[in-house]
């Protein structure tokens, strides 16, 4: 159309020449509060190998706290709400850089030729280069797994679409810290139409 070409199936969209794969906040801090942080490490991982298989380029993404004398107001306002506190001196940043709970799970394994960014907002894309290093590498879309759906994966994709890259959601690869938040943040991705929802097998079937 117009000299364009419009993907218009899943094995079209995740070509690896022109999408990448966002593997968003899998921190060692971050699975131990989920409920289902072993199963959805398991899609991702998954994920991890098809992409890899595939050559397709990965980002990992990584949640960092600022230290308290660097907080501002919407920092202590977060910390105060992921924390259940009604004070802000009662609370402690949870992901300082290269505390522990800031890591990366090790399985992912993360390799050589793979870049990590941190972030210290919702969207993976405000505050950090994924979208200058996307189009540098002339991508056009982008694979999304990770946790947690209500959080930064549903801002992640809506800014996503908004900067013009086409998201792909790995629905049985994205596990949620509240079960019916993420799973109105899934229908509400649905419903838009922005994105293409799809599962790991289905991504498995249409780089083959």
């Amino acid at each position: 159309m117009n000299g364009l070409a419009i993907p218009e199936t899943l094995a079209e969209m995740v070509r690896p020449e022109t999408t990448a794969l966002v593997v968003y906040d899998m921190q060692v801090g971050i699975l131990q509060q989920m409920q289902d942080g072993g199963a959805i490490l398991g899609k991702v991982l998954q994920t991890l190998e098809i992409a890899r298989s595939a050559g397709i380029r990965i980002f990992f993404m990584r949640h960092m706290s600022l230290p308290k004398k660097m907080a501002g107001v919407f920092q202590f306002k977060q910390m105060m709400a992921w924390q259940r506190k009604t004070s802000a001196s009662d609370v402690e940043p949870w992901f300082l850089r290269d505390s522990p709970g800031f890591a990366l799970a090790p399985e992912l394994d993360v390799r050589e030729d793979e870049a990590i960014l941190d972030k210290i907002t919702f969207s993976a894309f405000e505050g950090t280069p994924l979208a200058i290093a996307m189009r540098d590498c002339g991508l056009k879309s982008f694979i999304i797994c990770g946790i947690a759906t209500e959080i930064g994966i549903d801002p992640t994709v809506r800014n996503g679409a908004d900067l013009g890259f086409v998201p792909v959601v790995l629905t049985d690869a994205c596990g949620g810290g509240h079960a019916e938040a993420a799973e109105r943040s899934m229908a509400n991705l649905a419903y838009m139409g922005d994105a293409m929802l799809c599962t790991v097998e289905e991504l498995s079937a249409a780089v083959r």
